[in-house]
């Protein structure tokens, strides 16, 4: 079996994915707080809020597994708003489901609206009389990643969780943990790239890891490539060849770098910007403040609709003069 055809089940497989509260890292407090409600068979309805890949679905399915057991799927009905997310839904599969009783020691079933923060405001006002309703036979847990677009009543009636972004040592260790179950090499600065790109996202991590495990052995080259983005290095060697006056020879670099990897004008930009503020480039703190200001004007005419060559190619011509000033 090649790399690939291993790493298609490893996205939130089943068997990765964590099946209990107890087996949740990096969310001690929210994990702390479910738990009381699994000792007492209670709970009041749930709104998970955060970025993605932080754990909120699989916290909630987690929750549902040590509450009804081994067959917790008879008691949840699990619903993503983005797809499902009009009046109709909430009228009748929704109304159907929380109206029944269920017998057992756990009183009242569970209904997971995922990425709650798209359903339609006619929907969520529908919702929010079901959630009246039907409190003593249905708990609802709403997933989402702006709150802000749940309506107010709704945030009323729920106790909120707010999810945090995975610390880097958590995330580094579950994608060793991951190579090594699936028998796949990977170097740890590769890792180290891949937590810097997903910046806490749990699933972005996984699968950079799984495309770039398709490559062969995980490599920080391989996979900067399959993130379509350019190595730091080159984008640092554009920014210091620019600062030297070397104009011609930073613009057929990005000219290069634009063709090797695909990069838009926007993607150039945010690498620019983060490196300019990376320690591995030697420059003034004041002259990283003249480059982000630079980047933020170009970032603005290219959203705008300017063409992307020829601003970046202005940003470099300003990026050559003040090397020049500076003498």
């Amino acid at each position: 079996m090649s790399s690939s055809e291993v790493f298609a089940e490893l996205l939130w497989a089943e068997k990765y994915r964590p099946k209990s509260l107890k087996e949740i890292v990096n969310q001690e407090e929210i994990v702390r707080r479910l738990m009381k409600f699994v000792e007492e068979k209670n709970m009041p309805h749930l709104l998970f809020a955060g970025p993605p890949g932080t754990g909120k679905t699989t916290t909630a399915l987690a929750l549902a597994h040590d509450l009804y057991g081994e067959e917790w799927r008879k008691y949840v009905l699990e619903l993503n708003a983005s797809d499902e997310r009009g009046i109709a839904v909430i009228r009748t599969k929704v109304k159907e489901f929380a109206r029944s009783k269920i017998p057992g020691d756990v009183p009242f079933k569970i209904v997971l609206l995922d990425e709650a923060d798209n359903m339609t405001a006619d929907a969520q006002q529908a919702l929010r009389r079901l959630m009246e309703m039907y409190v003593e036979t249905t708990r609802f847990i709403l997933i989402a990643n702006y709150p802000s677009k749940i309506i107010e009543p709704i945030q009323s009636r729920c106790a909120v969780f707010r999810f945090t972004p995975l610390k880097k040592e958590d995330v580094i260790a579950r994608l060793k943990w991951i190579c090594d179950q699936e028998k796949v090499k990977c170097r740890d600065d590769a890792l180290e790239v891949i937590y810097e790109i997903s910046m806490g996202d749990m699933r972005k991590a996984i699968n950079i890891l799984q495309s770039a495990a398709a490559l062969g052995e995980v490599t920080v080259s391989h996979v900067f490539k399959v993130v379509g983005l350019a190595h730091p290095k080159e984008v640092r060697e554009i920014i210091q060849l620019a600062l030297a006056g070397k104009f011609i020879e930073a613009r057929d670099k990005l000219r290069n770098l634009m063709v090797t990897y695909g990069l838009s004008g926007n993607d150039i930009l945010k690498q620019l910007h983060r490196e300019i503020f990376s320690a591995d480039l030697k420059i003034p703190e004041d002259v990283r403040v003249i480059l982000a200001d630079y980047i933020g004007e170009i970032q603005f005419r290219i959203v705008e609709g300017a063409d992307d060559e020829i601003q970046l190619t202005a940003l470099l011509a300003r990026m050559a003069l003040l090397g020049r000033k500076l003498g």
